[in-house]
């Protein structure tokens, strides 16, 4: 619990920093990058072709999952979904994550949905802490210059179709 908590603080504070470097913010994608825990994120944004998307004017919500929670994922996922032929689906994935505008952790209510970029809801719940599905929100309000991250536990997968 507490190396957990350890964790997530220092994760808030890289990004954090990162964000607020030399007192300008950056924008989602560089903001992920400077942080260091989002390193399979970050290619996987990459290998969807989604960089410049998010380096957009936006606004964006991102809900990040940090390189432990695509850890989660059973052996051989990411890699995967990594292929070229795979883009689609990852695509999919990565803008399931994505809401627009931008939402703070205060927009927040108890079993509030969202229409993600993906085409799919997602449900909030507060009860027990914020989590978005089945994700915990680790670390909430990560400001940059076109939007806002929170990072979260867990890839959050779209419902099959």
């Amino acid at each position: 619990m507490l190396r957990n908590l350890m964790l997530t603080t220092t994760a808030t504070l890289m990004l954090a920093g990162a964000a607020f470097a030399d007192g300008h913010k950056v924008d989602i994608v560089d903001t992920a990058v400077a942080a260091g825990d989002f390193t399979t994120l970050v290619a996987a944004v990459q290998a969807a072709g989604l960089v410049d998307t998010l380096k957009g004017e936006g606004p964006f919500t991102v809900f990040a999952p940090t390189d432990a929670a695509f850890a989660k994922l059973p052996e051989g996922t990411v890699e995967t979904l990594l292929k070229p032929e795979n883009k689609d689906q990852l695509v999919g994935i990565l803008t399931y994550h994505v809401v627009p505008g931008a939402v703070k952790s205060t927009d927040l209510t108890e079993g509030m949905t969202a229409a993600t970029v993906q085409g799919a809801p997602v449900t909030f719940m507060l009860k027990d802490g914020a989590m978005i599905n089945d994700a915990k929100i680790t670390a909430a309000d990560i400001e940059a210059s076109n939007g806002v991250i929170h990072v979260i536990d867990t890839v959050i997968m779209p419902p099959a179709n």
